[in-house]
């Protein structure tokens, strides 16, 4: 049975694909046959995944593993897919089938794939600058009293307030939207990072830096030899905070006045009473969120190693 395991959500693929092809769409059901070819791709794939994983035991670990989660996956989207497209059991308009989802994923490819072009702009921008800003104010915290003495109250006091809730503010200040967006998100990032980057430095043993000072090292080289380092687990986990409220930073704030950009697509089409459309950009934010995290986690990992697998994700 164990070696049967990576076959299952080939299986259940198969009889999805069955399923689709032999029941009939409703009355009311127009669209053209997208989840069917969807459902024709993921099985030749899953099959071909089943056959790899029997002469790689690491693949056939990780397919067995996850063979239950992904044959459940396949259920439900079938479940769905019945209940939508074959037996018009839901409300079309709030509840569309896999096939218009998947075909606004296709034809308006162009339109989405500008968005999120739009957005990654936006986000690379105000992330950069909040992060870099956060790290040097964090540094400046923690090595030094007289700043500290100055930025902490005035970090303690503007850090807890969301981001989003400057939005009438920076409208009027910053001359267009997408400054204003950019702003917003690095204001997000900036305050997980300063805590964590000073927080890391005051834990840091005062013995490392006195060994470091008995053999000669200047103040430079005590913030980046020793200081920098050994607080780099507590900065990306500040960066990691900050890169969750960018998300919703970036999603708030282009909602409001933006031109382009996923969170303006997904809000636009709500109000436009097109559930195909806001599920379709719903499921493109899901994935370029999560690879955005999993490439975080992989620098993470190759600049800790010592800490790889600590925190997972």
């Amino acid at each position: 049975m164990k070696n049967l395991k990576p076959f299952f959500p080939f299986v259940f693929s198969t009889a999805s694909l069955l399923i689709e092809k032999l029941l009939e769409n409703g009355k009311n059901s127009t669209e053209k046959p997208y989840f069917l070819y969807f459902l024709a791709i993921l099985t030749v794939m899953l099959f071909l995944t089943g056959v790899a994983s029997i002469f790689f035991k690491k693949l056939k670990d990780t397919m067995s593993f996850k063979s239950a989660f992904w044959s459940g996956v396949i259920a439900f989207i079938t479940l769905y897919n019945v209940l939508t497209a074959k037996l018009n059991a839901l409300p079309m308009i709030f509840f569309p089938s896999p096939s218009r989802i998947i075909g606004v994923l296709v034809e308006d490819s162009a339109l989405i794939g500008k968005c999120v072009a739009y957005s990654s702009r936006l986000l690379f921008t105000g992330f950069l600058g909040g992060a870099i800003i956060g790290i040097i104010a964090g540094i400046a915290i923690g090595f030094s009293k007289k700043v500290a003495y100055w930025l902490v109250p005035l970090e303690r006091f503007l850090g807890p307030i969301p981001s989003t809730a400057w939005i009438p503010i920076v409208l009027v200040v910053f001359p267009d939207t997408v400054s204003a967006s950019s702003f917003l998100i690095g204001l997000a990032v900036w305050f997980p990072t300063t805590l964590m980057t000073s927080s890391g430095i005051n834990n840091i043993s005062k013995s490392f830096f006195e060994v470091s000072e008995t053999l000669g090292a200047n103040t430079f080289q005590k913030i980046f030899k020793v200081g920098l380092p050994a607080a780099m687990p507590s900065i990306f986990i500040g960066i990691f905070n900050g890169t969750c409220s960018a998300f919703i930073t970036l999603m708030t704030a282009e909602m409001i006045g933006a031109k382009y950009g996923i969170g303006w697509y997904v809000n636009w089409q709500k109000e436009m009473m097109s559930y195909s459309n806001v599920y379709a950009g719903l499921l493109v934010i899901a994935v370029t969120f999560s690879i955005l995290i999993t490439l975080l986690f992989k620098v993470k990992d190759k600049i800790l190693v010592w800490q790889k697998g600590v925190i997972k994700w």
